[in-house]
């Protein structure tokens, strides 16, 4: 060890000694205070839930008790705040009411919806929905397709029974038929979507897994809200082009009473240009039930400017649009079959515009009177038919 090591270690060291001599003596311990007693106001006082009161409940003011009185009984229990929740009492929100009606209101006031309870409104919809309209509604659209099924399978499609003569008549001119189509394009999409959307989870579900189904679904709801406005706007066209041809008519009451030929044996009474189930058709489907699903599709889409977009009010949107799709779609059923495998002809004067006097005389009688006596032009349009014979 060289001196200049030892030398610093001996410097350390007395350093260290004269470190611990400057330590003051330890003072005696305390005794521990006595505690003072806790604040009795001011602050936040702490509740301990566990001293509950087994009796309170036997106080006769006991359901009338607020939430404040109730905490101090039984301190945690929330009954009294959340019994008033259950009953609709709106509270404080800041958010504006112009944007947000309902932000202080939690669950929907009791309501009784027709076939449901009552109850909230909430539950209310829910139970119409699921005890009603789902099993109804899509037991009404089996038994009508299995009705035109049993009609198409005993019976056949209705046959023309006149021999056909060559000769053709224009029954729908293209903008008539461009209107229908259009009209009926939107609806398929609308119709289809809606099944899928009411029912898919049923039949679709357990085949396509949730993910495909889910994505199918997503899918099919934006093409619902997108062809919802063309079946609007193609319903108002479709309803003022064939407005004129609607109006009740001689013969119409005749071929009611024979059920269109199907009672008393025979062929069909004379009609005019569109029988009376096709006015039926026309006022109950067209106007009256299409009034009804594009007034409650737009409120549940929210375009209807001034409306106040609250739950209740598209609860009740559903329920009308839900209720009138069903009766739509088996009114239209009907009608799609009718027009295409369940009357010979019938397609080819809406694809092509032109049927044969045959198919003229046999099912629309006065309108091919009408026709031949030149009360009514039998080329409306500039465009005649390939190939084919016209009668002026």
């Amino acid at each position: 060890m060289t001196r200049a090591q030892l030398a610093i270690y001996l410097i350390a060291f007395c350093f260290s000694g004269w470190a611990q001599s400057q330590v003051p003596a330890a003072s005696p311990v305390a005794s521990p205070a006595t505690p003072s007693a806790a604040p009795t106001s001011g602050g936040i006082q702490g509740q301990n839930i566990f001293e509950v009161r087994p009796d309170a409940d036997q106080d006769p003011k006991y359901l009338a008790q607020t939430n404040a009185e109730r905490a101090k009984v039984q301190p945690g229990n929330n009954a009294p705040m959340w019994r008033q929740v259950g009953t609709g009492v709106t509270g404080l929100s800041s958010l504006p009411k112009s944007e947000a009606p309902e932000a202080g209101n939690l669950i929907q006031p009791f309501v009784k919806y027709p076939g449901s309870n009552l109850t909230n409104a909430g539950e209310a919809w829910r139970q119409v929905r699921n005890n009603w309209l789902i099993p109804y509604g899509g037991s009404l659209l089996i038994i009508v397709i299995l009705a035109l099924a049993f009609v198409y399978f005993a019976k056949g499609p209705m046959k023309t029974t006149l021999p056909a003569t060559g000769r053709k008549i224009e029954r729908f001119t293209p903008f008539e038929r461009a209107s229908h189509w259009a009209n009926a394009i939107a609806f398929v999409a609308l119709g289809v979507s809606g099944v899928v959307i009411a029912y898919g989870k049923f039949f679709l579900l357990p085949i396509l897994g949730g993910t495909l189904f889910g994505w199918l679904t997503y899918a099919l709801k934006n093409l619902h809200n997108f062809a919802g406005p063309l079946f609007a706007v193609s319903l108002v066209v479709v309803f003022f082009t064939f407005l004129k041809d609607n109006w009740p008519e001689k013969g119409d009451l005749q071929w009611v009473l024979k059920g269109g030929g199907m009672l008393g044996g025979g062929h069909a009474p004379p009609t005019n240009r569109f029988n009376p189930g096709s006015k039926a058709i026309f006022w109950g489907g067209v106007f009256f039930l299409g009034l009804l699903i594009i007034a409650s599709g737009f409120v549940m889409n929210k375009i209807v400017p001034g409306l106040v977009y609250e739950r209740g009010t598209m609860q009740i949107a559903h329920m009308v649009h839900a209720v009138t799709g069903v009766f739509i779609l088996a009114m239209f059923l009907a009608h799609a079959y009718l027009g295409s495998v369940g009357m010979d002809g019938a397609y080819d004067g809406m694809r092509h515009g032109y049927v044969d006097e045959a198919w003229a005389q046999e099912h629309h009688e006065y309108w091919y009177d009408d026709v031949k006596a030149g009360r009514i032009p039998a080329q409306r349009s500039n465009l005649a038919a390939p190939n084919q014979t016209v009668q002026i």
